[in-house]
C-alpha cells in the first residue's frame, strides 16, 4: 500500500512549492528585522526593508500554487490509471 502512495520521480509543483519556501523564508526574516527596532526603540528602516517584508505573502502564495498543481498533477494521474468502465 504504502509503494502506491509514494513516487520516486519528482512531481509537477515540487519546485514552486521549495522556491515558495525560500521565498518566505527570506520574507519572514526581513519581518523579524523591521519589528525589531520597534521593540528596540532604534530608528525604523527604510522604506525597502517593509518592503521585503512582503516577500512572505508572495512566498506563501508560490508555494500554494506549487501544492494546486501537484494535487491537479496526481488527479491526472489517478484518472489515467483508473480503467475505462
Amino acid at each position: 500500500m504504502r509503494s502506491e502512495t509514494t513516487t520516486s520521480g519528482a512531481v509537477p509543483g515540487d519546485g514552486l512549492i521549495r522556491v515558495g519556501a525560500v521565498v518566505f523564508i527570506i520574507g519572514a526574516i526581513a519581518t523579524l528585522v523591521t519589528v525589531a527596532p520597534l521593540f528596540l526603540g532604534t530608528e525604523p528602516f527604510p522604506t525597502l526593508a517593509y518592503c521585503v517584508s512582503m516577500l512572505m505573502g508572495v512566498g506563501f502564495l508560490v508555494a500554494a500554487a506549487g501544492v494546486l498543481r501537484a494535487i491537479a498533477a496526481q488527479r491526472r494521474q489517478a484518472r489515467a490509471s483508473v480503467p475505462a468502465a
